[in-house]
């Protein structure tokens, strides 16, 4: 992954152009195949509706060509800032925050009246809301726009295009908001469970509708209000506890049900568009899916709930999300594949590795990521042995995207441990961490001038 703020808020050129072109130099020497970056909605379209400047993405792009690697380029369509490892900040297009300013019901809203502005609310997907088109009618003509603009790279250099659809460009709710409503700084902390998201108008028209429709009209008023607040954990709650909770009712079922819905309809409208645009191009069209790791040992799941993921201990709630990937020949971006059970905190009952095995089973071609920032041998060893794990399996990985490059990845201890890394992941799985580290010392001396270089551009 190249850093958040690759090409300059204006849009015009690249920031640390000189950084940039050391890095994919050295990224080359050491194996890596491509580079990721997002193209930022509030960058590309910032000058008004279908006013489109793509112009500091081409320099990356003809530099990747030239460095001989593949783009997985994300069209990032959520504010960039506030989520962790967010080192700048990205706001959606001024034109489109105009709207949300005006109507406030455009934004994701809790059950005490908070807003979101990171995201566009799926619950007004249909609705020509930004300047007379609807949500998903500009995310296509920006995907549209991004192909025409591109069309001599696509497939030779530009090989998949990650589709946003969420916060953190993530299929899912705000449940967990890193960015910090107005009146409040850092709603949400780890590892609690989150607060659904459906309290805007266009949400709660839906769902008073869904529940006339069941019979239930007094169920169609809000969301859940026993569910607790974001820093609760399960127990705490009514919904979420282990023994009776409401989320196992006939109640908790109608309305987990419709919540998760509104996301895969969300999902499969983008992905409509999308097939649309990329249907005739020779590009992958993949969907990052979260990685909620925290109380997955509960019978609830409550943090995964809260995001729009219908998934209990009796309930699989990937396979919906897997068998609309299939449907439009997606391939599904899954982080956390770096973690490992016994690093987290046993008493919030995290289970990165049983999460990762679920969503892996679920039938659709699997990508990983790294939730954060790890350089260290042991994060290396995780995802390498998933990746073998999985090597002869029909829904195999196949592919990797590494968080991220930066200043920390060319420390020299890093680098050589990475050049190893790649070594190991371009391989069979077999090559023991010690002996790809003694051959990638070779690699790690030939480029030093280069990652110097890097270090210290990225650093200015």
């Amino acid at each position: 992954m190249m850093p958040l703020d690759t090409v300059k808020k204006c849009g015009t050129a690249l920031n640390r152009r000189k950084a940039v072109q050391a890095s994919l130099s050295a990224l080359k020497s050491a194996g890596v195949e491509g580079i990721m970056v997002d193209v930022w909605w509030g960058i590309a379209e910032s000058d008004g509706p279908g006013a489109y400047n793509f112009a500091g993405y081409g320099e990356l792009m003809e530099m990747a060509r030239k460095a001989g690697l593949k783009v997985q380029a994300v069209m990032s369509f959520h504010q960039c800032g506030g989520n962790v490892g967010d080192s700048v900040t990205i706001p959606l297009p001024r034109w489109a925050v105009e709207e949300m300013e005006k109507d406030n019901d455009l934004c994701y809203t809790d059950q005490w009246g908070r807003r979101n502005f990171e995201y566009v609310s799926l619950g007004c997907d249909a609705m020509p809301i930004l300047k007379g088109r609807t949500p998903v009618e500009c995310y296509t003509d920006f995907m549209r726009a991004f192909r025409d603009h591109f069309a001599d790279y696509l497939s030779n250099t530009i090989v998949e295009i990650q589709v946003g659809m969420g916060p953190a460009g993530e299929l899912r709710y705000p449940s967990y908001p890193g960015t910090p409503y107005p009146e409040s700084n850092g709603t949400w902390r780890f590892p609690g469970i989150g607060a659904f998201q459906c309290n805007d108008r266009y949400m709660l028209s839906s769902l008073k509708a869904a529940a006339e429709a069941a019979g239930k009209p007094e169920w169609g008023h809000g969301g859940p209000t026993d569910a607790g607040s974001y820093n609760n954990w399960p127990e705490d709650t009514l919904f979420f506890r282990r023994e009776n909770g409401g989320w196992s009712t006939e109640y908790g079922d109608f309305f987990l049900s419709w919540y998760s819905q509104m996301l895969l309809e969300h999902g499969d409208r983008i992905l409509t568009g999308a097939s649309s645009v990329f249907s005739s191009s020779p590009v992958e069209v993949s969907v990052k899916v979260a990685g909620i790791h925290w109380h997955y040992g509960t019978r609830s799941h409550a943090p995964e709930l809260t995001a729009g993921y219908y998934n209990t201990r009796h309930r699989d709630g990937y396979l919906p999300i897997a068998r609309l990937l299939v449907r439009h020949g997606a391939v599904l971006n899954f982080t956390c594949v770096e973690m490992r059970d016994h690093e987290q905190p046993q008493d919030a009952q995290c289970m990165p590795e049983a999460l990762v095995r679920q969503v892996g089973a679920a039938g659709v071609g699997l990508a990983g990521e790294n939730a954060l920032p790890r350089y260290d041998g042991a994060a290396h060893d995780q995802v390498v042995a998933t990746a073998a794990e999985r090597a002869d399996a029909m829904d195999r990985m196949v592919a990797f995207t590494y968080l991220r490059m930066g200043a920390d990845l060319f420390h020299p201890d890093n680098w050589r441990r990475f050049a190893a890394f790649v070594r190991r992941m371009g391989g069979d799985g077999s090559t023991c961490r010690e002996a790809a580290e003694r051959e990638a010392s070779g690699v790690a001396q030939a480029t030093g001038s280069l990652v110097h270089e890097a270090a210290v551009a990225l650093r200015s």
